[in-house]
């Protein structure tokens, strides 16, 4: 057996050509052909992404001559039969902003394992060694990452160095942030945080946001392992959890990974030097935190059973998202709730601005979130101008069927048990051990079984209706029974085209139109760039509020609009205010 692990030495060389070098030493290759690929997506997002396109140049040699590279597929290639060692070096391009991919220019470099790091066929379980190089001639960048130090190689005090993982799903889940970003640490039951913030960011107020987070964490641990002082999930990887955030003018999201997140967020949205209030972008922001790390126990460790392992050359469909996704968007609030960091108030305006999206989409009466889940790599992840017509959010709609399970079996064994009480099942028999020797993911028709042994409520018959059906869920009786009041109200009074719309240089666009609704009728469709109602000029979304005030619903106007470069006419009948609000209140 091959004890030697697998070498990598990344460098980030060219800031203005975006360009890494990556060299990749392998003892002992196979003799008959050694297989290399790079991932096709990244776990967390499900979406084919081939970040092996963005490898720019390969080639593959040992001691004593080249050897001859074919490739195979769009992420696999093979070496000609040689002896080892076998060194492999090749480029990536890395100029993608998101929390993904790799990115690097004269201000920073940040990087997956899953877009930089090949991995050999028939090594998965080989130990990893990296030794990360600083740019050349870039001075006083520090190196950050979840990634244990290598313990047999000093490691300097900017980060840069050698780094070690157990097997090559571990080495691609610790992703690094590079450059000259602020940072702070904070500990939580004795286990180290990290956050580090990458970008322009005046008078960060860095001690409240650590402060907060804290909260954030501490209130995780405790609804995961209420008894334990010892409750940090990644120590079963790492010394440390790395919040990374790149703070641009207006980004947004995140990606979870076992000892780590990487997060992108406005820089309107982070608190500076004296701001005492807590804005609803800040709340949004703690809300993205709430969200990644309670992933490191739900989806990094608690995880279904199709991705246990992942295979990352191909899809991995499951109809399990809506759990996990689902669950975590409905604790990531409820966390900041009772973390004391938003009131009730809050929290249930909060809520009920989610209740209200799921119910402004037709798409929640057709698809299902189970079938959601399944789909997610194409109709979810490749939405278009039809997607609020024809498909639910599992992310949604999967939180308002956690909010409900919450609510019935709190309801049904008379506030004794909860959700809670199946989160803590399934880390105790699915998520504790899974880095720890026993990787064992929840299979796909478990749910209604484990609900029941953790709350003793047979929640069966709900999840065929709710979940795995299309039906509205119940909601204004189950919040009633906590004495919560859930209402509508009309949100707006003007008649309507029951259209999104989008304004961009000058021209007011439909960007969907509702299925049924008096644009779909009138023969309009999205991407028509609206022109004149009733003979009057159109120039952006709020000019045609105006003048569809002076209305009434049933209303036949004349709207003139440019498909493509035809100028079209149409006849639209004004619908009566679709849209409605949801608000919660207390008694």
């Amino acid at each position: 057996m091959n004890m030697q692990p697998i070498l990598y030495r990344l460098t980030p060389f060219d800031p203005s050509g975006h360009r890494l070098r990556v060299h990749m030493t392998l003892a002992r290759p196979n003799p008959d052909g050694q297989s290399f690929s790079l991932p096709a997506w990244i776990p967390g997002s499900y979406l084919i992404r081939d970040f092996s396109r963005h490898i720019l140049s390969l080639k593959a040699f040992n001691d004593e001559q080249d050897i001859k590279v074919e490739k195979l597929d769009s992420h696999t290639w093979r070496c000609a039969p040689c002896t080892g060692p076998l060194h492999l070096e090749y480029t990536v391009y890395a100029w993608d902003l998101s929390v993904r991919g790799a990115h690097f220019d004269d201000s920073h470099a940040f990087f997956n394992g899953t877009s930089v790091f090949l991995q050999a066929h028939g090594h998965e379980n080989t130990a990893c060694l990296l030794e990360l190089q600083p740019p050349p001639g870039i001075k006083n960048w520090t190196a950050h990452t979840s990634m244990p130090h290598a313990p047999e190689h000093a490691m300097p005090t900017d980060g840069f160095g050698w780094y070690t993982a157990p097997d090559y799903d571990a080495f691609i889940d610790h992703p690094f942030e590079i450059g000259t970003p602020t940072s702070i640490a904070f500990t939580v039951h004795g286990a180290e945080h990290e956050m580090v913030f990458t970008g322009v960011i005046p008078n960060l107020d860095l001690e409240r946001i650590a402060r907060d987070t804290r909260k954030i964490c501490a209130a995780q641990m405790a609804l995961f392992e209420p008894e334990s002082t010892q409750a940090a999930p990644f120590l079963d990887s790492a010394s440390r959890y790395v919040f990374m955030t790149m703070v641009t003018e207006d980004g947004y999201g995140g990606l979870e990974h076992r000892a780590s997140t990487a997060l992108m967020t406005s820089r309107r949205s982070l608190p500076t030097l004296g701001q005492t209030e807590t804005t609803p972008e800040y709340q949004e922001f703690l809300g993205l935190v709430s969200h990644e790390y309670f992933h490191t126990w739900h989806v990094k460790r608690i995880k279904p059973a199709v991705f246990a392992p992942y295979d990352l050359a191909r899809e991995n469909h499951t109809r399990l998202l809506w759990v996990f996704e689902g669950f975590t968007a409905y604790y990531d609030d409820l966390m900041l709730l009772r973390a004391g960091l938003i009131s009730e108030e809050t929290y249930l305006k909060t809520l009920a601005r989610t209740i209200s999206n799921v119910h402004t989409g037709a798409g929640r009466l057709k698809q299902s979130v189970a079938e959601s889940s399944f789909d997610a790599w194409t109709r979810f992840y490749k939405q278009d101008e039809n997607a609020a017509n024809a498909i639910v959010s599992y992310y949604t709609k999967g939180s308002l069927v956690a909010l409900s399970l919450d609510l019935l079996i709190r309801q049904q064994t008379q506030g004794k048990r909860s959700l809670d009480d199946v989160m803590r099942l399934l880390w105790q028999r699915f998520g504790k051990d899974f880095y720890r020797g026993h990787p064992q993911g929840v299979p796909e028709a478990a749910m209604p079984e484990l609900i029941e042994q953790a709350t003793g409520v047979d929640t069966s018959d709900f999840l065929e209706r709710y979940a795995y059906g299309c039906e509205d869920l119940p909601l204004a009786e189950l919040l009633a029974t906590q004495g919560i009041t859930l209402s509508w109200k009309a949100g707006q009074t003007a008649p309507t085209l029951d259209a999104r719309l989008r304004t961009q240089h000058g021209q007011t666009t439909l960007a969907s139109v509702a299925e049924g609704g008096a644009a779909h009728k009138a023969g309009l469709s999205a991407g028509d760039n609206l022109v004149a109602l009733d003979g009057l000029r159109i120039t952006t979304e709020d000019s045609l509020k105006r003048l569809l005030s002076a209305y009434q619903p049933g209303d036949a106007l004349t709207v003139h609009a440019f498909r493509r470069d035809e100028l079209r006419q149409f006849t639209v009948t004004l619908s009566a205010p679709a849209s409605k609000e949801c608000s919660l209140s207390r008694g």
